[in-house]
């Protein structure tokens, strides 16, 4: 496995995989030219990550001698899972998933309601809606709850 955990020169790689998959499938849902390509930029995420200490030691990448996507995580649940785009579908996300209920007993995560692609990813990974709901901070989209 080419799962290891994230280290200070890893940021740039995963704020860009970061960014790209945030503007991809978040922008047609929110519509906000001005935070998706204005305020999200790599450059100001990496210094937000150089800030929080434990968000890059709850970091994990997988590379393969190339960052192609990460994994972050807060006890047992799963807070970010990105592939680059480039990257997506060749089991990347799926050996991530496994790492994370392997190593950490992810047990529960939030997505997106809207992001479709998303929950059925997590849903075919054995994880199912609980019914149970929130607004996205700043918001009127709502994210959904999925447990293992």
């Amino acid at each position: 496995m080419h799962i290891r955990k994230a280290g200070m020169g890893d940021l740039s790689r995963v704020a860009e995989i970061y960014v790209f998959n945030n503007r991809i499938n978040y922008f047609p849902i929110f519509k906000d030219e001005r935070y998706s390509f204005g305020e999200m930029q790599v450059v100001s995420l990496i210094d937000h990550y150089f800030q929080k200490e434990e968000i890059i030691e709850n970091t994990y990448v997988f590379d393969d001698g190339l960052i192609k996507g990460f994994l972050q995580m807060k006890e047992e649940e799963i807070c970010k899972l990105y592939v680059d785009p480039f990257f997506q579908s060749m089991g990347i996300g799926s050996a991530l998933i496994a790492f994370a209920i392997k190593e950490f007993h992810a047990n529960h995560l939030w997505a997106l309601e809207k992001n479709n692609r998303a929950i059925s990813f997590y849903q075919r990974h054995g994880f199912h809606l609980t019914g149970q709901k929130t607004f996205e901070e700043g918001t009127t989209e709502y994210l959904v709850q999925l447990e293992r």
